[in-house]
């Protein structure tokens, strides 16, 4: 992700918009994309400041507050599927989300398993 542009070149646009500039005329002359000035200037209405707000993910998950009700499924159930526990999200913690995310979820935890029956092993040697 791109850095965030610099508090002066903020404050000047947005000084620029409160003068008198439209928005439009002010992203020209600073070079910048007008939803990026009306950005900066409905922000600073909003707060005061002319810092850039926090880039990137918030981090966590949805699912961390149900983290207990998940590994208790897993415990009860060992093989249950994730859309089994997706299900019983929705009926018991009126949670929708979708399977893939209980599984970015597991396995940021290192909880895998997989259903495949054991085998014995290949042999190897010579075909001809």
């Amino acid at each position: 992700m791109a850095r965030a542009y610099g508090v002066d070149l903020r404050r000047r646009v947005v000084d620029a918009i409160e003068g008198g500039l439209s928005t439009r005329s002010a992203a020209r002359r600073f070079s910048i994309g007008e939803s990026t000035a009306g950005a900066w200037h409905r922000s600073w209405r909003k707060t005061g400041s002319y810092e850039a707000q926090r880039q990137g993910n918030r981090g966590g998950s949805v699912l961390d507050a149900h983290a207990g009700f998940l590994m208790e499924l897993i415990e009860a159930q060992a093989d249950i599927t994730l859309a089994e526990m997706a299900e019983h999200l929705f009926k018991v913690r009126a949670l929708r989300v979708d399977p893939t995310t209980i599984w970015y979820f597991l396995r940021r935890r290192g909880i895998t398993y997989k259903k495949r029956q054991p085998m014995r092993a290949n042999r190897t040697g010579p075909t001809s």
